[in-house]
């Protein structure tokens, strides 16, 4: 169908406004904001299975100081990563909630939650607010989203628990 039968039948022809749309769109992602000492983080949402409340963890002997234990979740053994530990960031207080990855993200198919301090939100990021991560810790950072409020720190999962 030619561009005058397109128009004629009602429909509009893609334009280069079109495409740019398109690839605006393309260039955002979901990603979850929580909150570790005071500070923000994120993880892209794609990751994320479920967040639950922090209930009684089991102490697991010579796990790596990271993990701050195990706990049964829907019949599976879940494994409790703090990330602070693995951060270095200062902890204040108590973790209220863990958050929960898909398994088939991780190495074996192994379940893994984090505790986190709360969960704040999902927010759509441009990837064109996302900068490269600082030298230091880079090997856990995606990035840093910059915001209207602030800075926020992109971690990967599955780059922090191996």
């Amino acid at each position: 169908m030619s561009q005058e039968q397109t128009a004629a039948a009602g429909a509009s022809a893609p334009t280069a406004t079109d495409d740019a749309d398109a690839d605006a769109t393309a260039r955002k992602m979901q990603v979850l904001e929580f909150e570790l000492g005071g500070e923000t983080y994120c993880v892209d949402i794609d990751y994320v299975s479920e967040i639950v409340d922090r209930g009684s963890l089991t102490s697991v002997p010579n796990a790596p100081n990271y993990v701050e234990g195990v706990m049964d979740l829907r019949g599976r053994t879940t494994s409790i990563v703090n990330p602070k530990t693995l951060l270095n960031v200062e902890d204040r207080g108590e973790a209220s909630r863990i958050v929960i990855f898909d398994a088939s993200n991780f190495q074996d198919d192994a379940a893994v939650g984090w505790l986190v301090d709360e969960v704040d939100q999902v927010v759509r990021v441009s990837m064109d607010d996302v900068e490269d991560p600082p030298m230091e810790r880079g090997e856990f950072i995606e990035g840093i989203v910059r915001q209207e409020d602030g800075l926020v720190v992109w971690i990967s999962p599955t780059k922090t628990v191996s």
